[in-house]
Parts: C-alpha cells; structure tokens; sequence
C-alpha cells in the first residue's frame, strides 16, 4: 500500500535521525543490580540481608548519581562510615558486573545494527559512570555503535534536568524532534518530553511508573514486546 506521508505527525519514528539512549534497564538487564546492592549492604552493615530503602528513596535513587545515591543512604540510613566508604564498596560490585556479567535486553542487538544501516546517529546517556558504561558496551559488543557516551556523573546533574539530553543531542546536531530518546525512567521520559524530545518508554521489570510511562512516551516497548517491534515503523 501506498504510504501517506501527509499523515505523520513531528516525532514520527519513520524521521528518526538520531537516537539516544539510556543504558540499565533500556539497553541492558540490570536494574536488579540495585536490589543485590541493598541486599549486600543490608548483610555488610546491618546483618540483615532483607534491608531496602523506602520506596521512594529507592525510585529516586535509581536515576541519581552513585556518588549522590550513596550519599543519601550514609546520610538517611546511617549506613558506612562515610559516603565514599559506601562507593567505593558498590563499585566493585558494579565492575564485575558490568565487565563479565551483564547482558543486553532482547532484541536490542539486532535493533542497533538496523539504526546503524540506516544512518541514525545513535550515543548513550546514563546515569551510570562513564567507566562502567565502557565496560558494558565492551562486554555486549558494542564498541562500533555509539558516537558518544554521556553520564550525569561527569556533568553533576540526573535526568529530572534535561541537562545531559541536551547535550547529547547538540553533541549528534540533530534537530530536537528527529531525536529520540529512549529510556525505562519515567522521570526521564518526563523531561526529554518537556524539552520536546519524542521518546520511546522501556518496560523494564524494576522500573517505576510503566502506566504513566505508557501514556507519556511517543512509542512505547511493553513488557511482551522486544526493540523490534519498532524495525517496522521505520
């Protein structure tokens, strides 16, 4: 059948010029990393292996930095003799993981190297340091598929500003709406949508706020569903 180009609206993902994408939880499997961090604190500090955060600290948590994070836990929990005490301990779990350990979300592979046929000029932008990114992309095979790699770490901000989406973007040199952002956090989702980024919501299992994610995001990946789903709206 005939296309009719006249139908699609600004952000359409058949004019995708560009893609940036968050890493856990989006490309990866591994947000269940924070539950075995908790976990191993719970036993190292408390000798409680069922310690968590409250729910909330736990959601914001997971899209700060680690050094904030952690200084939020030695602070509110009084775990550690010191905020860096606490990160310098995750992160050699974090280094394990990331190097031998962590495995990329169905799908994802194959969507990449689509993009990267296409033309999409693709980087990431995560929470994570910039050094486990690395290790990550490294690890999954990854190397040839991004541009660049940002992290909230190294520009002292998370994604409840829209700091590093607009720095990647300006990075690409794309124009705002033919650059998507894909991403599991609805917080983030939230604020590539103010800045009039389109977006593409993750479902990911340990993530909060899929329902509203769902209703916000331009696209959206359900929990039955894989990347490839979008290969046949290009």
């Amino acid at each position: 059948p005939l296309l009719c180009y006249n139908t699609f609206k600004v952000g359409d993902i058949m004019n995708i010029k560009a893609a940036i994408f968050d890493m856990d939880g989006t490309l990866v499997d591994s947000l269940m990393l924070w539950d075995i961090i908790w976990s191993d604190f719970g036993k190292k500090y408390l000798n409680d292996s069922s310690f968590k955060p409250s729910t909330e600290d736990d959601k914001k948590m997971r899209t700060m930095t680690l050094a904030d994070a952690m200084v939020l836990v030695h602070e509110k929990y009084g775990l550690g003799n010191s905020s860096s005490e606490l990160l310098e301990y995750v992160n050699g779990i974090l280094v394990d993981f990331y190097a031998e350990k962590v495995e990329l979300k169905s799908g994802v592979k194959e969507f990449l190297e689509y993009c990267k046929a296409k033309g999409v000029k693709m980087c990431i932008a995560s929470a994570t340091v910039t050094e486990l990114i690395e290790l990550a992309v490294k690890h999954c095979g990854l190397e040839d598929m991004f541009l660049e790699i940002f992290s909230c770490g190294s520009i002292g901000k998370g994604k409840d500003e829209p700091d590093i989406f607009l720095m990647a973007q300006e990075f690409i040199g794309e124009q705002l709406e033919q650059t998507w952002v894909f991403e599991d956090s609805l917080t983030a989702i939230e604020t590539a949508s103010k800045i009039g980024m389109p977006t593409v919501g993750v479902y990911d299992r340990f993530s909060y706020g899929q329902e509203q994610m769902r209703a916000l995001a331009t696209e959206y990946i359900a929990q039955d569903e894989t990347f490839l789903k979008l290969i046949g709206k290009f």
